[in-house]
């Protein structure tokens, strides 16, 4: 099984690469048993907004990035929450994206001022069209409470208990929809 983590935040200086960076620690705390976890940083990914030319650099990024995540069984997208919404370029992101994660599980963790919230309530509308299955349990880390100065990560140890159901989750979902694709 492997299991794609999305750094979904591409801002100078974000908060996500330490999210990201716990994220993958605490996969690796877990005994998974024939379970892969990739850090997939859209950082990484020079994609083009939709609709616009690409140049043949940004269409090999949209293939690259394609052919990446159609190679996982599952999803942890990794959100931060900026003016109450998902940051654009993650949107812009999952928009070219539809066969590759039809009938795959996503969990989600996110950072905001409330926890962002906001964000994985819209990814959840997102995921719905694009025909994944969001899990139920989210991990929310606040700025104002797991972040020194909003910018120093220090998460409370709460955050695990989440966590570890939101994985067990995906891991669930992502065998049993296995079988139907």
């Amino acid at each position: 099984m492997n299991i794609g983590v999305i750094l979904g935040s591409v801002r100078e200086g974000r908060n996500g690469e330490a999210v990201g960076k716990w994220v993958m620690d605490y996969a690796a705390t877990r005994s998974d048993e024939n379970v892969t976890y990739e850090l997939v940083d859209l950082k990484d990914y020079d994609l083009p907004l939709l609709g616009t030319q690409p140049t043949e650099a940004q269409g090999q990024a949209i293939q690259n990035w394609s052919s990446k995540i159609a190679s996982f069984d599952g999803y942890v997208i990794i959100t931060a929450e900026y003016n109450r919404a998902v940051p654009g370029a993650l949107k812009n992101a999952l928009d070219y994206l539809h066969p590759e994660v039809h009938n795959k599980p996503v969990g989600y963790v996110a950072y905001g001022g409330l926890g962002g919230l906001s964000a994985i309530q819209t990814l959840r509308l997102v995921a719905a069209e694009q025909e994944m299955a969001s899990v139920r349990t989210m991990v929310t880390f606040s700025l104002m409470a797991d972040f020194e100065n909003m910018s120093v990560f220090k998460p409370h140890d709460y955050h695990a208990v989440n966590a570890e159901k939101m994985f067990d989750q995906v891991l669930l979902w992502a065998k049993a929809f296995k079988a139907i694709r």
